[in-house]
């Protein structure tokens, strides 16, 4: 059972992380970025004469790495998935940049009989000008976790999407290897590779990262939207819903609204929905979220 005292006196110690071109690269690689080696809006990410950086990849760095796994907090870990995650650029992520970051447990959250959330939120401030650079909210699911009949904290809650038809469809194809290959993004939980222990922890495969779902999300809106404008991708968020087994089609149906987009990620094939409740900021400008976390 999660030890709600500990998470909610938990202290990470302190976050710091440099990165250049390489990890750019790697990152934008690893969501399918160059496929088409003659697409010049795809190799912008991928290629370093003039290199951008995929916005989503703002959530790998300055990351806490397993933190849950420490044994005083009673999670079960091979029962653990990735629940939701948000990000907030408050400025375009630059393709290079030595970072530092803070972070906090922002809330804990019992489902009962279905297991408990646990939300981190961390910002990240450029080293040298101190300014904010994004700030994450990454909450896990703990399938069996639940029923300590408390909580504490808040976080954002998670809005309806439209009832009308999507006004934008894009279908990605992942590839067989992508869980092999997003790895590399310095995620090694064996439960995308190690077929024993994702049967142990209820899975028939191994499944892909639920990051790299929601980065192929952020792909399709740079695809389906923002006609590859990076900067115009002010903050992503998704509720994870189901797993996805690398090498599925994703079908993202996207809703634009008056400065934002709505959308949902689904596989056809198997009629699930894998990505909910998902929502951008898009255009210009930069706003802090309500879970900034103090320099």
């Amino acid at each position: 059972m999660l030890n709600v005292d500990a998470l909610e006196t938990w202290q990470f110690p302190s976050l710091e992380q440099s990165y250049g071109t390489d990890q750019t690269m790697l990152y934008a690689a690893t969501l399918g970025f160059g496929q088409d080696p003659l697409d010049k809006t795809q190799l912008r990410f991928v290629y370093e004469k003039e290199l951008a950086a995929v916005p989503t990849f703002a959530a790998l760095l300055c990351h806490p790495g397993r933190w849950t796994a420490a044994p005083e907090l009673g999670v079960t870990l091979n029962k653990t998935v990735h629940g939701e995650q948000r990000v907030f650029l408050h400025q375009p992520l630059a393709p290079t940049g030595d970072l530092v970051a803070k972070a906090r447990v922002q809330g804990v959250q019992d489902k009962g009989e279905k297991g408990a959330l646990i939300h981190c939120a961390r910002t990240m401030y450029d080293r040298a000008s101190g300014a904010p650079v994004a700030s994450i909210l990454h909450s896990t699911f703990c399938r069996a976790d639940g029923g300590f009949g408390r909580k504490f904290g808040s976080v954002p809650a998670s809005e309806p999407l439209p009832e009308r038809a999507a006004d934008v469809v894009v279908d990605i194809e992942t590839r067989p290897e992508a869980a092999v290959l997003y790895r590399l993004n310095n995620d090694r939980n064996p439960l995308h590779i190690d077929p024993a222990y994702a049967k142990k922890a209820g899975f028939d495969r191994p499944i892909l990262h639920g990051l790299c779902t929601w980065g192929l999300a952020a792909r399709a809106m740079l695809q389906g939207v923002l006609d590859y404008d990076e900067t115009q991708l002010r903050s992503i968020e998704a509720r994870f819903s189901r797993p996805v087994f690398p090498g599925e089609t994703i079908r993202f149906e996207i809703w634009r609204e008056d400065g934002l987009c709505r959308f949902r990620a689904r596989v056809e094939a198997r009629e699930v929905t894998v990505l909910d409740s998902g929502r951008c900021l898009v255009g210009p400008g930069h706003l802090a979220p309500s879970y900034t976390v103090d320099a």
